[in-house]
């Protein structure tokens, strides 16, 4: 192996000592565009992202039947009977996806500040809006401290 080593070696010989070539008419590149030319090379630009956005897994809606809507109707009924003192309550809603068919059902605890009729939506003090048509279920009175 040494051998091999020393061949190597003595091939060059008569040019490793040789100062380093610098042109005269083009400049230096700097480090960093040197760099780059080594960078990986994503030959098709966002099929990563793609790929990642279809594997991401959507549910779909649950349509809810007749006597589980009154049993969401009469809790918003107390819960906006308790208004303007506002109610704790825990809330699960179906968000449907903006970029692909399905969405997710999320579950939010807050303070009601208003139901809106003519929306169809419930105003959560801190801002967040759910339609109505959207809760999967409702329970009142309901600590923050459950989270």
């Amino acid at each position: 192996m040494n051998n091999k080593i020393d061949k190597d070696k003595s091939k060059y010989e008569d040019i490793i000592h040789l100062p380093h070539h610098v042109s005269s008419k083009r400049s230096q590149m700097s480090l960093k565009d040197r760099a780059a030319q080594f960078a990986p090379f994503a030959a098709v630009v966002g099929h990563e992202k793609a790929v990642k956005e279809t594997a991401r897994l959507t549910e779909q809606r649950r349509e809810l039947d007749e006597m589980e809507k009154a049993i969401i109707n009469e809790q918003l009924r107390e819960i906006e009977a308790q208004l303007p003192d506002g109610s704790d309550v825990e809330v699960v809603y179906y968000e449907p996806d903006e970029l692909k068919a399905g969405g997710e059902y999320i579950t939010k605890i807050g303070t009601v500040k208003k139901i809106d009729i003519y929306e169809r939506e419930i105003l959560m003090n801190d801002g967040t809006r759910i339609a109505i048509e959207e809760i999967f279920s409702i329970v009142s009175n309901v600590s923050k401290s459950d989270q």
